[in-house]
């Protein structure tokens, strides 16, 4: 048997870069690069091992640790899972700080590799600086935090367990079902350790995407229940993108003329004019999906794990409604009662589609679903013209960056805040990457980083990154990395003063007073207004161009320069903190049973009516 004398480190990099992956009939890396910030713990081991290769397997450096990993999530989720990245951090604090975006790749089913340095295996020098010591359990270091927000963990002792441990974190990053992140915790003396791995260990290998066909006996009692109904409902999720599943999708939902309604994940699955597109549903969605949902008597949810912002708790659908659940694991097809129907999307939509010729449906409720998708494209373009006011909406800046966008190709991305709901709700895209929402775990700070990940994806598609002042307070160091990597995307910050949506939610949502959301809410220096943020100068500080705008007018000539740039872009406005544009339903939030409140009294009222109708449906 040949073998080759490597360190740990060398051994993991050389097999990541022997990865491979078949995209549109093209070989390609798998991996497309390492996010990296060195420190004690993976700059003499990993950071040795990465240095010779950067022509075929690039390193970016971030500013952050949460935040560079959040670029990775970006990529992997606009390149539909098939590719991905690996990150890694010193050991202590700086592979803490990625826990936060492990998790967020977790919610979303999303590959990433995180390598967080760790403490000596040895133990000889314990105890090093940034090492937690657990006396009641000294196997614990602080990367064990990583368990609960990996979909596969391992710590490297050894380096030959390097040869058991990588092929695992490529079964998970590759699977439909298991996809999200792995983790393996690599001490730092052990990652210069040497062993004489075999050649073949490092063998190129393509990895191609497991298709699973529907059961049997599933499919027949799936058909059962699509035959009966009369007023189905499609829910388009994420997973008709990861499946690949576009295709098959319209052809199923055009040919039977099925009313449908997108989730956060899934918005992009259908063009937004599709004849069959209602547009999204749920707490942030619109008028005609939310009103079409009580009636419907046939739920086809589609890849998406019907969380509750999708189904308004639990309490949106007749509690008569039926469920069929096309999922690829049956972990999520399962829920809400779901007649489930485990496989893959492409596959199963087919099959269905082809099993129902001559089913149709009731014709009232058709034309139904088109006069409510004919009222609500109405009521969005009214939302987003522009009210000439000295304080634009929210919705009013969505539309000047739709106007300003080539909604064929560009993308607009955002993660947190009210801005999820307008986005969700206005913006309208002609291709299935379009749209990119950070919705699962909705992390602020996702948006700055995740617009280089984007960007790194689709280099040829302008990417609007659009992003209120609380999450750009939240982490916005990347603006430099974006300039640094020549990875240009537009900056929209809309200025409310504060977290306008917690605002909302804590006063019109639950009754509750204002407080410590909105800025002239909270705590200040002897009473004095907190201070006014120049975002654009900030940004400009860190090597973006950029300009303050405040009226939409203003935006709209301010984009047109943003698209010229040659480098990342920002344009500030004040929007208004309390108008939202139409939509919506109910959300469970827990209001206080006791309160001296009128307005929360009153708000408790509504929460326990709604509580009813959402325990029938469970």
């Amino acid at each position: 048997m040949s073998t080759v004398r490597l360190t740990m480190a060398q051994a993991l990099v050389r097999y990541l870069m022997a990865q491979k992956t078949m995209i549109d009939g093209e070989k390609q890396p798998i991996f497309a690069g390492c996010w990296a910030i060195f420190g004690h713990g993976n700059v003499a081991g990993l950071g040795e091992a990465l240095q010779p290769v950067q022509a075929e397997f690039p390193t970016y450096r971030g500013q952050n640790e949460q935040t560079m990993a959040h670029a990775a999530i970006a990529y992997a989720k606009t390149m539909d899972r098939k590719r991905f990245m690996a990150v890694t951090a010193s050991a202590g604090p700086g592979s803490v700080n990625m826990v936060t975006a492990s998790a967020v790749a977790h919610v979303n089913r999303l590959p990433v590799l995180f390598l967080p340095g760790d403490t000596f295996s040895t133990r000889q020098p314990d105890p090093v600086l940034q090492q937690v010591e657990n006396p009641h359990d000294y196997t614990l270091t602080s990367n064990d935090a990583f368990k609960p927000v990996s979909r596969y963990f391992d710590r490297i002792h050894r380096p030959e367990q390097l040869m058991a441990a990588l092929p695992n974190v490529m079964r998970v990053l590759t699977d439909p079902i298991d996809c999200g992140p792995a983790c393996l915790a690599i001490p730092q003396d052990v990652q210069t350790m040497a062993f004489d791995y075999p050649e073949s260990f490092f063998d190129e290998k393509i990895h191609y995407m497991r298709r699973q066909a529907p059961d049997t006996d599933e499919l027949a009692r799936a058909l059962e229940l699509i035959k009966a109904a009369k007023k189905p409902m499609v829910i388009a999720g994420g997973g008709i993108h990861y499946s690949g599943a576009l295709s098959e999708f319209d052809q199923f939902v055009s040919k039977f003329q099925i009313p449908v309604a997108e989730t956060q994940a899934g918005k992009g699955a259908l063009p937004w004019n599709h004849a069959q597109n209602l547009g999204t549903m749920g707490v942030s969605g619109s008028a005609s999906a939310n009103a079409m949902a009580p009636e419907t008597d046939l739920v086809i949810a589609v890849g998406t794990r019907l969380g509750d912002f999708a189904s308004g708790s639990r309490a949106l659908f007749h509690k008569d409604a039926k469920l069929v659940c096309i999922n690829v694991g049956s972990f999520d097809a399962i829920k809400h009662k779901a007649q489930p129907l485990v496989g893959d999307a492409k596959l199963t939509l087919a099959q269905l589609t082809e099993a129902l010729d001559g089913w149709s449906i009731d014709s009232d409720w058709i034309a139904k679903g088109e006069a409510e998708r004919q009222s609500w494209i109405r009521a969005c373009d009214v939302a987003m013209s522009d009210r000439g006011t000295d304080l634009p909406t929210d919705a009013e800046v969505v539309g000047a960056v739709l106007r300003s966008s080539d909604m064929s190709k560009d993308i607009v991305e955002c993660a947190a805040g009210g801005l999820p709901g307008e986005l969700q709700k206005l913006w309208r895209t002609e291709h299935s990457k379009g749209y990119h929402m950070e919705y699962g775990y909705s992390c602020m700070g996702y948006e700055v980083a995740g617009g280089i990940g984007v960007k790194m994806a689709k280099p040829d598609s302008e990417v609007y990154v659009m992003v209120g002042d609380g999450s750009y307070m939240m982490a916005n160091s990347e603006v430099f990395t974006s300039v640094m990597l020549g990875q240009k995307f537009i900056l929209v910050v809309l200025d409310n003063r504060g977290y306008g949506c917690i605002h909302r939610l804590q006063t019109m949502g639950c009754g509750g007073a204002g407080f410590n959301n909105l800025l002239q809410d909270c705590l200040t220096a002897n009473g004095a207004p907190a201070p006014k943020i120049d975002f654009t100068a900030h940004a400009v500080a860190m090597g973006a161009k950029g300009e303050t705008v405040s009226t939409i007018k203003e935006l709209e000539e301010a984009l047109v320069r943003a698209r010229a740039s040659d480098t990342t872009y920002v344009v500030s406005i004040d929007t208004d903190p309390l108008i939202t544009s139409p939509g919506g339903c109910w959300w469970e939030v827990a209001i206080p049973e006791v309160s001296g409140r009128t307005q929360v009294q009153e708000a408790r009222a509504k929460y326990d009516e709604m509580k009813k109708r959402q325990l029938e449906n469970l």
